[in-house]
């Protein structure tokens, strides 16, 4: 099913995600607060996005840095991201994303504020599910006005065992 939401690309069903959710986010923000709001919406989007790396190195039977950029071309489908790879190995995956119209797309429908929380929020966790050793280093982003989103990407080393 996962497979078949990704034939319309990720930028498509996040416009229509924001379209539902943006809507609703307000509703609950005048009953319980927008930060309050804001951090539940947070919390679920991570697990979903959590289960969905997971789905995704299930599929690709790559969990590593390589299998990853790979795994990502429903998020860069149509341009929706414009990304330089500076450096990849067996173990790391660094790139910048020079254009991002997730961003623009937020700033489209007027909530430019809910683009961290329904889009960048998600990256970590997709991260995490898709390689619970893959860590995700990100200082900026062009969601929240920088020139580039720097992604970081190392798997962790394993622990030395102990005498």
């Amino acid at each position: 099913m996962a497979e078949d939401l990704n034939q319309i690309g990720v930028l498509k069903r996040r416009e229509i995600e924001a379209r539902i959710v943006a809507p609703l986010l307000e509703a609950f923000a005048k009953g319980i607060g927008r930060e309050k709001a804001l951090a539940i919406a947070q919390c679920v989007i991570e697990g979903v996005a959590r289960e969905q790396g997971r789905e995704l190195a299930e599929r690709s039977g790559d969990n590593s840095p390589a299998g990853l950029l790979r795994a990502l071309e429903p998020w860069t489908r149509d341009g929706a991201l414009q990304l330089i790879v500076l450096q990849q190995s067996d173990r790391t995956l660094d790139f910048n994303v020079t254009r991002c119209r997730y961003a623009e797309l937020y700033r489209e429908l007027g909530v430019p504020e809910l683009g961290r929380v329904l889009s960048c929020s998600r990256d970590s966790a997709l991260c995490g599910g898709f390689n619970p050793a893959l860590r995700l280093t990100r200082t900026q982003t062009i969601m929240e006005g920088s020139p580039h989103c720097d992604f970081r990407f190392k798997v962790d080393e394993p622990e030395s065992p102990t005498k």
